[in-house]
Order: structure tokens, then C-alpha cells, then sequence
């Protein structure tokens, strides 16, 4: 006799109607996964259409931009009312980090709320250590070391890795108010998805669960750019390098977030040309030697060609994930030194040692050991695998414990 049909789980993605295209595109192939569009508030103090952080003019707004979410709270809640009123009452909500006020809707219904990060588990323990407790010894100096109450850390941390406002906290910094909402919202969560892999960080999940309450469990469901199709326009050109010269490209992109500067982006562009390999840069050709995208590329499935043998990125944690081997422009909150200028012969010699000397080699190995794990980590028994299905269970023994 054959067992029972496994049962079906319907995803309902709350969105914006800016946002609902690039969603439709990434789910159109799942049929147990819909949309619901709710109107982006207008606020005077942001550009008409702006619903996504990428469409900021400037960072420096966005502490406006996570303000007006909150009035999507009315909007979000009759989405959730209307499930109940179909018979679908939803048995958790997914919801970014920074969307606080989702916690208080939660509540509310009495619907699970798990929080989604975007960042990975150690660092996430490190910023936590940094506002919830305080320091063995208050840092003066840039070098000096900082001793955190409740992690062990791999590495010495010093005062100049950290961020301005995590150390100097100002609670009448606009955005300084938001991370305290947050991280109340934070904490008080059933759970947390953290875009990792266990055997990357399993050694720091339970340092990192240690700050939640109500046993609040971390699922290390990454990484999830490995179930995209290929990228085949461009895999079609990296063709002829792997073809002939093996990892010889470099990959240069920096985020949606990261604005550069004009002089910054000639250096790098002149640092390229002088290193002399070939190199894709998204965003008009440059001889016979690169190639630059102005319109939107897949990152990650160009960074998993076999021709990419290096990737020049600012410090974005997803952009490790989906690269390991890298060279590292700091931008913005990935650190607080302000890092001394560096012109296009740094930049040549960087690339050069990257690409062919014996450090890029060595990083280039330890970068194809960790994408084994990564890829075994998402494959049918792997650890994602594991994970998911450990969270899923957990959500549907909750709800008949309700019923």
C-alpha cells in the first residue's frame, strides 16, 4: 500500500508592486507559491517609486526608507486576515530583519514570526556580544583588542574591525533607534534563518542561538543561490578562457548598495588594465581585455564558471558566499577604519597576486574545498536539506499543538 502523499505547504509572498516583477520571474515555476501586492507607502522625503533599497539615491535615507515600511503594517495584517478568512491561516511569517513591527502583527494572530538575516552566524554573534553585553575593557586605541563576555573567537578582534555606532552608540542617531527595534524584535522571535552552511559555521550556531529567547533555534538553510539555472550568455564567453588558460578572469561587481566614486572608479579600471587579464565588471569593453555590464548579470552563476578565478568585491557577507577566493574593497559598514587610498598600481598588484602568484593559488584551493561542502550542504541529505525539513516539522507539530 503505497504511504501518504507528503503534504502540501502553499507560500504566499507579501510584496510591493515594484518588487513583484523580479519575484515572478524567481517563482513562476511553483505553483504552491503565490503573491500578495500591497502598496508601498509614499513619503515626502523619498522619490516616487521608491520600494527597495537599491532605488535610494543615498544610504544616508535609509533609516527613512525602514520608517515608512511601518505603515505597511495595516495592509500586512488584512493579507493575513484574508488567508484566515479562506481557510488558510498562515502557520509562520517569514520576515527581514529589519521589518520590526512584523513581530508586533505576529502577536497579534498568534502566527509565528521567524526572522530572516542576511548575514552569517559569527558575525551575527559578534554584532549581538557588541550591543547586548558589555566589554571586559572598553577599547581607546584603533589596534587595541576587544575582549567580548560570551565568544571565543578565531581571530583577534580589534577596535578598528568594528563599525562606527556599534561601539560608539548614540540612541538620538536615527538609525541607532531602528537597530534597538530591531533587535528587540530580533530576539523575540521563534527562530532565525541565517543564510549559511553548517559545516562553514556550525561551530558558532549555538554561540549565536545563545542570544535569543524562548530557545529561539538558528536554521543554517544556505546557500541558496545554488539551486539557479546557469547564466548561459556569458558562460558561452568564459567558454574560450577556461578552454585555453583555466581561471584566468576576475569578476568585479559591489552589491546593489555600494556607491563608488568617480576617481574610485577610474583607479580600479586603470588597475585592471594594467594587470592584463581578462575580466567581466558589472556595468563597454575595454580592448580585447574585458567586458562591462550595464545591464543586471547573475553573479552567481557567472562566479561558478570555472574560468573565474578571482573576485573583487566590496565586503558584502553573500558575496563570500558566492566566492570565497576574493579580493575585498571595504564600503561603508564593512568597517571602521577609514582605510588609507589606494591608487591603480595597488590595484594591478593585488589582481596580479591573486591571479597568479602563490597566495591565489593557495585561495583558490581552499575556495574549491569550501564549495564542495557548500554544494554537499544543499544536495539530498545534506545539512540545508536537514535543516529544512527539521524546520518544517517543527512548524507543523506547532500548528497541531494549536488545533
Amino acid at each position: 500500500m503505497a504511504g501518504a502523499p507528503p503534504p502540501v505547504h502553499l507560500v504566499v509572498i507579501i510584496t510591493t508592486p515594484s518588487n513583484a516583477p523580479f519575484i515572478v520571474s524567481e517563482t513562476s515555476k511553483h505553483h504552491n507559491i503565490s503573491m500578495s501586492i500591497i502598496s508601498f507607502p509614499r513619503v515626502p522625503e523619498l522619490p516616487e517609486g521608491c520600494e527597495n533599497t537599491v532605488d535610494l539615491p543615498s544610504m544616508a535615507m535609509f533609516s527613512t526608507f525602514v520608517k515608512a515600511t511601518k505603515k505597511m503594517k495595516q495592509p500586512f495584517e488584512r493579507v493575513h486576515i484574508d488567508m484566515i478568512v479562506d481557510g488558510h491561516p498562515p502557520i509562520c511569517v517569514i520576515s527581514d530583519f529589519f521589518l520590526s513591527w512584523t513581530l508586533d502583527s505576529c502577536h497579534s494572530f498568534k502566527i509565528t514570526r521567524i526572522v530572516s538575516h542576511g548575514m552569517g552566524a559569527l558575525s551575527m554573534a559578534i554584532c549581538k556580544s557588541l550591543t547586548l553585553l558589555p566589554l571586559r575593557t572598553k577599547p581607546s586605541l584603533e589596534l587595541d583588542p576587544i575582549e567580548l563576555l560570551t565568544l571565543t573567537l578565531p581571530f583577534t578582534l580589534q577596535k578598528v574591525d568594528i563599525p562606527k555606532g556599534l561601539l560608539d552608540y548614540n540612541p538620538n542617531y536615527p538609525y541607532a533607534r531602528i537597530i534597538v527595534e530591531t533587535k528587540e524584535a530580533d530576539i523575540n522571535s521563534w527562530g532565525v534563518l541565517v543564510h549559511s552552511f553548517e559545516e562553514l559555521e556550525g561551530d558558532h550556531v549555538g554561540a549565536f542561538e545563545s542570544f535569543y529567547f524562548n530557545n529561539a533555534k538558528a536554521y543554517c538553510l544556505g546557500t541558496f543561490f545554488l539551486y539557479n539555472e546557469l547564466f548561459l550568455f556569458l558562460h558561452k564567453r568564459l567558454e574560450k578562457q577556461v578552454n585555453s588558460d583555466g581561471h584566468t578572469v576576475i569578476y568585479l561587481s559591489f552589491g546593489t548598495q555600494a556607491h563608488l566614486l568617480v576617481d574610485q572608479l577610474n583607479e580600479i579600471a586603470f588597475g585592471l588594465d594594467m594587470a592584463e587579464h581578462p575580466f567581466i565588471w558589472v556595468k563597454e569593453r575595454v580592448k580585447e581585455k574585458g567586458l562591462v555590464l550595464h545591464d543586471w548579470a547573475d553573479q552567481r552563476n557567472i562566479l561558478s564558471h570555472p574560468a573565474i578565478g578571482g573576485f573583487l568585491s566590496h565586503c558584502g557577507w553573500n558575496s563570500m558566499l558566492e566566492h570565497f577566493n576574493r579580493l575585498m574593497i571595504p564600503h561603508r559598514g564593512d568597517s571602521g577604519e577609514k582605510i588609507t587610498t589606494v591608487g591603480c598600481d595597488v590595484i594591478c598588484d593585488r589582481v596580479k597576486e591573486l591571479m597568479e602568484g602563490g597566495k591565489g593559488r593557495k585561495a583558490r584551493e581552499k575556495a574549491q574545498v569550501l564549495g564542495r561542502m557548500a554544494r554537499g550542504a544543499v544536495e539530498k541529505g545534506g545539512s540545508f536539506d536537514k535543516k529544512l525539513d527539521q524546520l518544517i516539522g517543527q512548524l507543523s507539530n506547532n500548528k497541531n499543538e494549536k488545533s
